[in-house]
């Protein structure tokens, strides 16, 4: 089973994000087009069960190896963002499907307090303040898995301020071996997150500072 999983993890992680996607549709479909509730209910669990399926697969290959590998992470930071920032972003699909949904059939499926919640989404103040706090979540968790990373990687915390005061040299050497990093793939992962953090950080500070 282990061995099995092992050989066919990328096409089982992917086709288990294909029937993800097509269960959220088919949700909004069959709850909005066809008002049939219980059975829209049908594919919310079964998204449920595909992402709970997907830690599964994650938590055995890691057992089995003993190694946290390139897929043990995405699979991670999937299933991370489906019980988190993935919650407020299927909200935000449910309403779209409602309103193109709630169009097509001439009728409005959307609450009064969700058309409020879309005039405050569209109010420019909101979205400034919005996306602080969205840049502020993401500059946390990347210092949080950075924490994780370098615990793996390293023996002790001592070590830390010395790759604190290398950190120029080990970046230039492109080496996960002169880094605090456990593996190639942690070290290549952090420099482009860390590129894509920098980038949030000034694109969010650019729309902050634009005027309204």
């Amino acid at each position: 089973m282990q061995a099995f999983l092992l050989s066919y993890q990328w096409e089982l992680f992917i086709g288990a994000e294909i029937i993800s996607i097509v269960a959220l549709l088919l949700f909004g479909i069959t709850r909005y087009f066809f008002n049939k509730r219980k059975a829209s209910n049908l594919f919310i669990l079964l998204f449920i069960v595909v992402t709970a399926f997907e830690a599964a697969i994650a938590w055995i290959i890691y057992n089995y190896t003993g190694e946290i590998s390139s897929f043990t992470v995405i699979i991670t930071i999937f299933v991370l963002y489906a019980v988190t920032f993935g919650l407020n972003d299927f909200k935000k699909l449910d309403r779209w499907m409602r309103v193109k949904i709630g169009n097509y059939r001439g009728v409005d499926l959307l609450t009064v307090k969700e058309h409020q919640t879309i005039a405050k989404e569209r109010n420019p103040r909101h979205k400034k303040r919005k996306d602080l706090m969205a840049t502020t979540m993401h500059v946390v968790v990347f210092l949080i898995a950075q924490v994780i990373f370098w615990m793996l990687g390293t023996e002790s915390i001592t070590q830390w301020g010395h790759y604190l005061s290398t950190i120029s040299d080990w970046i230039k050497a492109s080496q996960y071996e002169y880094s605090p990093y456990p593996s190639e793939f942690l070290y290549q992962l952090s420099i482009i997150w860390a590129i894509i953090v920098i980038i949030d950080i000034v694109y969010c500070a650019s729309y902050l500072f634009k005027k309204s």
